[in-house]
């Protein structure tokens, strides 16, 4: 007699089980540390000298994924701690006794003769460190282990100790129809004392008609060592000890291994083992539970594997990425719809001082489409406060700011979608000569064409009248419309009020109150004006003709403009959405859930002070009026090129010139900011 020893699981886990894992942890379970059930499968087809592999894969939180021939599913549990305190710390020998008590249950009650799937099931405890891609993890596989060792009384043979050679064959014909099909992994073979066999499940073996001496128990043997069977047999013995042993005696056990060997099927490999078995009462105490797998060292200890290397670097930097925003929904803000943010397009004009800052903040929360226009070069004064740009891009005359720009963005997240142009926007106040009249409305084509492409335009340019144009374009294409603008101290972050166009179809159906003003209604750049845009750098000395602005005021400014965008993507009504007036309360009716919608952000660094004033659309305004909108959509470049060639015509079409030759509106004149120095 020798002690019966049996092969254990070696857990086999691939790349794509753990993509699986981060993406479940970031989407679904977040802080949740609940068990929820998952799929893994082993196999009795290995070669010799494999370990006894148990498989998890991508499709192993779907129960379906793993319905395939020649592989047998275990249903098991999974916990995914929180932190690598809580995995360490975790109450280990609950967690396997749980699930152990599951088993002894089906076994005492019979549940486990119906469904013998029942016999095995798995547990895993993982913690994943989703920054780094690194993995801790602990395997138990519950397996029911009696007091005493279990004997064998003779030495483990092959099947054909138990089968001939005809009597294999009619097994596997019976196996193959009936219960492969199922993957059922444990039946029976009845001998009935003649050549012929017959195949029963378990539920189906009566006694006495089944005489226990005619009984071949066979299980799927994961095992490839021919002195060991696999880990599988341990809970079958205890089910074969309650319902079908009266006495101590030896049973007869086969561990089915089918192989492929030379192109053919073969069994030879099988093993036969006579263990000996003691009966069990219904009234017995629960078998100890053992099973925790062991590491690589060999030591009853977790598993650790780090997946950074080998995942590829984009997707992982992807991933990262994506943590930083969805750890906000966590427990923060759990409505917040990060979907809306990285899908919206984003049109950057200016790749300067605010381009770049505001490129950067948008990468940080996750838009993933972004083209940046300019039509300059990287100068040596650049790189210290433009952050896309480095020495190297000053060099031989400099290259092209917007592409470069670009190029940079994705050196710093390839997962983004970003484009550089370079293009001139033509502006009022600086006439075209009719010899460059077909280039500027080539660029006004292009420029056109990009802003339909994009869903929102981030006016960043350092002049004034550079604005004018994507502002009646974006207002005519009913886009989200946003400015940044900087003085020496003084910063303006602000949104345009949604397209007046727009606004005379909704009419009254965007909500608004006493203490608000709708979207519709808010102004846009140009509606503080009182006269047409124009050259502003005309005259101007080189102090005057740059942006002159302390350094730290970009980075406010460009932080500023992108929050109230994202704020303004969370709401709603998005462009049509209020700003409130009483911006000192502590909660406005009109917020999005991200807070507060102003409508302009103006900054004053010397003071360290932020204002929130509130404008309301100027029917005159040169830039988004009714009456320039629609002649602009009437007469296209023609009406535009008059605009750049006379900046009086702009005047005339919006009515600016009746009201300012009108003295009883003269009034009016003190409600506006005449001064172009200031923003």
């Amino acid at each position: 007699m020798s002690n019966l020893q049996f092969l254990p699981f070696t857990s086999s886990l691939d790349a794509g089980f753990w993509h699986a894992l981060s993406t479940k942890k970031l989407d679904e379970y977040k802080l949740k540390d609940e068990p929820v059930s998952i799929y893994g499968c082993y196999s009795n087809t290995n070669a010799q000298g494999l370990a006894a592999l148990f498989t998890l894969e991508y499709a192993s939180f779907d129960r379906q994924g793993h319905h395939h021939p020649g592989q047998y599913v275990l249903e098991g549990t999974l916990v995914n701690t929180n932190t690598v305190d809580q995995f360490k710390t975790y109450d280990k020998s609950a967690l396997i006794r749980t699930a152990g008590e599951k088993i002894w249950k089906s076994i005492m009650s019979g549940e486990a003769l119906e469904d013998p799937k029942q016999l095995n099931t798995f547990s895993l405890l993982t913690f994943a460190n989703l920054k780094k891609h690194q993995y801790h993890y602990w395997f138990a596989f519950p397996a029911l282990c009696p007091q005493l060792p279990v004997e064998v009384a003779e030495s483990n043979s092959s099947i054909d100790g138990i089968l001939n050679p005809e009597q294999t064959r009619e097994m596997l014909l019976q196996y193959d129809s009936q219960f492969k099909p199922d993957n059922v992994p444990y039946f029976a073979v009845y001998l009935n004392g003649e050549q012929s066999i017959k195949l029963l499940r378990l539920h189906e073996i009566i006694q006495p008609a089944h005489q226990l001496d005619q009984l071949v128990f066979v299980f799927v043997d994961p095992s490839t060592l021919a002195g060991h069977p696999g880990w599988t047999l341990r809970n079958f013995l205890c089910l074969i000890a309650r319902h079908f042993v009266k006495e101590k005696c030896t049973i007869k056990l086969l561990g089915l291994r089918d192989r492929t060997v030379d192109g053919k099927r073969d069994i030879s490999h099988s093993i036969y083992v006579r263990p000996l078995v003691s009966p069990l009462s219904p009234e017995s105490v629960m078998w100890n539970v053992v099973g925790w797998e062991k590491n690589h060292q060999q030591k009853l200890l977790p598993r650790f594997v780090d997946m950074s290397r080998s995942m590829d670097p984009a997707h992982v930097a992807e991933s990262a990425v994506d943590l930083n925003l969805k750890l906000m929904r966590w427990r923060l803000l759990p409505e917040l719809d990060l979907a809306s943010i990285s899908k919206t397009k984003c049109l950057l004009l200016g790749a300067g001082t605010l381009g770049c800052n505001v490129a950067r903040n948008l990468l940080g929360w996750g838009v993933r489409t972004i083209t940046l226009v300019d039509n300059s070069t990287v100068s040596f004064s650049n790189p210290v406060r433009q952050s896309l740009f480095t020495f190297e891009h000053c060099k031989d005359g400099g290259l092209p700011k917007a592409e470069t720009a670009a190029e940079s963005l994705k050196l710093i997240f390839p997962g983004v979608n970003a484009k550089g142009v370079s293009l001139a926007i033509p502006m009022p106040g600086h006439p075209v000569t009719p010899n460059s009249a077909q280039a500027v409305q080539k660029d006004v084509e292009v420029l056109e064409a990009l802003i339909e492409e994009h869903d929102a335009v981030f006016l960043l340019m350092d002049t004034r009248e550079s604005r004018w144009l994507p502002s009646i374009i974006g207002a005519a294409k009913d886009k989200i419309v946003m400015t940044a603008a900087l003085g020496f101290d003084t910063w303006l972050a602000m949104r345009h009020g949604r397209s007046v166009l727009v606004s005379e179809d909704v009419g009254d159906t965007v909500p608004t109150s006493k203490e608000s003003i709708s979207g519709t209604d808010l102004g846009c750049y140009y509606c503080n004006d009182v006269v047409a845009p124009r050259d502003s750098t005309k005259d101007r000395a080189l102090d005057q003709q740059c942006t002159v602005s302390r350094p730290g005021l970009s980075m406010l400014c460009s932080a500023l403009i992108v929050e109230l965008f994202v704020s303004l993507l969370q709401h709603p009504l998005r462009g049509s959405a209020p700003a409130h007036l009483a911006a000192d309360e502590d909660s406005q009716p009109d917020e999005s859930i991200l807070g507060a919608l102003p409508h302009q952000i103006r900054g004053y660094l010397s003071q360290y002070q932020i204002v929130l004033p509130v404008g309301k659309k100027f029917d005159h305004c040169t830039a988004c009026s009714a009456q320039v909108v629609k002649q602009y959509q009437h007469d296209g470049f023609e009406f535009l090129l008059r605009a750049f060639n006379d900046a009086k015509y702009l005047e005339e079409v919006s009515g600016l010139n009746s009201l300012l030759n009108d003295p009883a509106d003269i009034e009016v004149l003190s409600d506006f900011d005449v001064d172009e120095d200031d923003w």
